[in-house]
């Protein structure tokens, strides 16, 4: 009973933080979806985590506790979480490693200040920790057991840098209104643009300019995913499904030039379980 209780609370949780995950999880077979909505919602814990904060001492002291729970400190506190009770039943059940998980959290460090994304090596770090390694997670529960999990590094590190980026081009407005730089503030120097025009909402030429140039980073990084999910065995290939979520988003930010602060969140809901659809069709 308390299992089943506990398996509802996750997705019901993972659709009111993360819909477009939530969604994605629907297409997973029911024998692993559960598994798979776990490893989901806890990512999307750590996401908002920022957000339920008013400044980074509470949000550590949560990361932290996530850590803690890997660790396997705290077990009765733990297991009384849903989330955390139904992470480690999934772990366990398929002998998945936890140090990316660790690494996860402590990536998620930086969401809860205000220091700008420096480079393109430190987003592309932060996304293969934070988003990629979901999607290698989903790959190995999802393909064959006994395969070398090295075998879905390049098609998930590339769309966890794709959907990293796309995620943060729509939110820019967002973050930039709450002093947060996510996109490569590097990228943005090169057209002339620093950090203090980019907080105070300063839709120049230049700045479009260096969207584009983060929004063309995102669309070759999603090309090479979708070219290495081709080469995956294909029960492996339902793990990247929100590749066509990413490609779906990517056109629509390409007419959302004129001014990037106000992107939103994208395509409806109808449009994305389409593209999902038609992804799960073709693979």
């Amino acid at each position: 009973m308390q299992t089943g209780t506990n398996q509802r609370h996750v997705a019901e949780e993972l659709n009111k933080i993360s819909r477009d995950d939530y969604l994605a999880t629907l297409f997973m077979p029911e024998d692993v979806r559960p598994d798979v909505q776990a490893l989901a919602a806890f990512a999307a814990e750590l996401r908002v985590v920022r957000q339920r904060v008013s400044e980074p001492t509470p949000g550590e002291i949560r990361l932290q506790w996530w850590h803690d729970a890997l660790e396997g400190k705290g077990h009765g506190t733990v297991r009384a979480n849903p989330i955390a009770d139904r992470l480690l039943v999934a772990i366990e059940k398929h002998r998945l490693p936890t140090v990316p998980l660790k690494r996860m959290i402590a990536a998620h460090r930086f969401d809860l200040y205000d220091d700008p994304m420096p480079d393109v090596n430190q987003f592309e770090g932060y996304a293969g920790e934070t988003r990629a390694c979901i999607f290698q997670y989903f790959a190995m529960m999802l393909g064959d057991k006994s395969a070398d999990p090295a075998i879905y590094a390049e098609a998930a590190g590339h769309l966890g840098v794709a959907t990293t980026y796309t995620q943060h081009l729509l939110a820019f407005g967002y973050n930039s209104a709450k002093g947060q730089i996510y996109l490569p503030l590097s990228v943005f120097n090169s057209f002339g643009i620093d950090d203090k025009s980019i907080l105070a909402g300063q839709n120049t030429e230049s700045l479009r300019q260096a969207i584009g140039a983060h929004g063309e980073a995102a669309s070759a990084h999603l090309a090479l995913a979708q070219n290495a999910i081709k080469l995956l065995p294909k029960p492996a290939r339902i793990a990247f499904v929100q590749s066509a979520v990413c490609a779906l988003q990517l056109r629509y930010l390409r007419t959302q030039k004129e001014n990037p602060f106000v992107a939103g969140a994208g395509r409806s809901e109808m449009r994305k379980m389409i593209s999902m659809f038609a992804y799960a069709a073709k693979n």
